[in-house]
């Protein structure tokens, strides 16, 4: 049996795929709490690491909180996000059962100067916990008819 999997696309495997794919991964696969230097910022929970095991810098997701998307008043959050870690090194505190999110993304908490980031981003107000982002908002109209469009009306 064969496998194959977009190790450039998806440089994280997932848990049930360290098991089968584990010894054909081109790079060392990140299972355990490492350190690296924050090369981007892309948004309030995402960034871009580099560590001295691998050649190639890779995206980490923020663990256990949300931002607002860009467009959404998401910029406040990322500019302070990069203004405490951009260029630094900092501490990734990886949790082995939820290693990697849906996009194949690490997700990790960060560690810099002896603060959580989520959690003093969140005690400022700049994210919200993970799956709080839009709870308690009406669902878009675009969302009701897409529903109702699949399941072929109500």
């Amino acid at each position: 049996m064969v496998f194959e999997h977009d190790f450039k696309s998806y440089p994280e495997l997932t848990n049930s795929q360290l098991d089968v794919l584990l010894f054909v991964s081109p790079h060392p696969q990140m299972t355990e709490d490492f350190v690296g230097v924050v090369e981007k910022v892309h948004d309030g929970d995402t960034v871009t690491v580099s560590i001295s095991t691998r050649d190639f810098s890779f995206p980490v997701r923020l663990l256990d909180i949300d931002a607002p998307e860009l467009s959404e008043g998401g910029v406040e959050a990322r500019e302070y996000l990069r203004s405490r870690v951009l260029g630094e090194t900092v501490f990734f505190s990886l949790d082995s059962r939820n290693r990697v999110d849906k996009y194949g993304r690490l997700l990790a908490r960060l560690l810099h100067g002896g603060f959580d980031l989520g959690q003093e981003m969140l005690g400022l107000g700049y994210v919200v916990p993970f799956g709080k982002k839009h709870e308690g908002e009406p669902e878009s109209v675009d969302k009701i008819f897409s529903v109702r469009q699949w399941f072929g009306g109500f």
